[in-house]
């Protein structure tokens, strides 16, 4: 019979279950090999997420330039516009002006309403699910409804891959479906209910006007786009059912210079 050798344990103070664990030399090297071998992706991911960066708060800081002169001064603003042109126009312009800012005002108003509610609904969606960082989810819903069309898509779709990430396909599902929900709860049934008939823009104007001012002015302008297309059309019928005979103030409210 022959008698199997067996080598002793080595007592170099390896445990049994060691040989399993990564030696930190190891992965150190094999990261820094890594590095080293796709330093030219990484480096072009860190400038883009930078530029990324940078239109953020671009886009940010000029949204609340523009709000809080166009709250402080609006009135004065206006008032200079229409003295451009000639005096047989000011009344005319003074009606686009009335119908452009009530639109404004509600399309604000409007907004702010429909972005808590799907920020609120989806991320108490994530949250009953089990997903993480539900709160976060819910603001990146709240400023992404802010750009219609593709915010929403944008949010829903983080909100969804995070829950696939973490929580499976059968969750992301789920998720999937509450976004959907949500969202056709929005379209079909707040939306319509809130604006009536004052901001009446087609769809497409909608997504044309997207498109056009996020390539035009990024952030910024995916911010103003639709905003600025409502105002517009409002200020265009308005001015082209104006009555002369009838008086019609304006209802930007005073500068707050002009009170001082």
């Amino acid at each position: 019979m022959n008698r199997t050798d067996v080598s002793p344990v080595p007592s170099s103070g390896w445990a049994v279950g060691s040989l399993n664990r990564p030696c930190p030399s190891r992965c150190g090297f094999g990261a820094r090999s890594f590095v080293e071998q796709h330093a030219t992706a990484l480096q072009q991911g860190v400038v883009v997420a930078g530029a990324t960066l940078v239109h953020l708060s671009e886009g940010l800081f000029i949204v609340t330039f523009v709000t809080i002169f166009s709250l402080t001064g609006g009135r004065r603003m206006w008032e200079w516009v229409v003295s451009l042109f000639p005096r047989a126009a000011h009344h005319r312009l003074a009606v686009a002006g009335a119908a452009g800012w009530t639109t404004l005002t509600h399309f604000i108003r409007v907004q702010v309403v429909i972005a808590a509610t799907d920020a609120l609904g989806i991320a108490l969606g994530a949250f009953l699910l089990g997903v993480p960082l539900a709160g976060p989810i819910g603001v990146v819903v709240f400023v992404g409804a802010f750009v219609p069309v593709v915010g929403a898509f944008a949010a829903g779709a983080v909100a969804v891959l995070l829950a696939l990430l973490f929580q499976g396909w059968v969750t992301a599902l789920v998720m999937l479906g509450v976004v959907v929900l949500v969202q056709q709860l929005e379209g079909q049934v707040l939306h319509p209910f809130l604006t009536g008939s004052v901001v009446a823009v087609h769809p497409l104007a909608v997504l044309l006007a997207v498109i056009a001012g996020t390539t035009i002015g990024g952030i910024a302008g995916g911010f103003f786009a639709v905003p600025l297309a409502a105002t517009a059309n409002a200020m265009i019928r308005a001015a082209r059912q104006d009555d002369p005979d009838v008086p019609i103030p304006l209802p930007i409210p005073a500068s707050a210079e002009a009170r001082a």
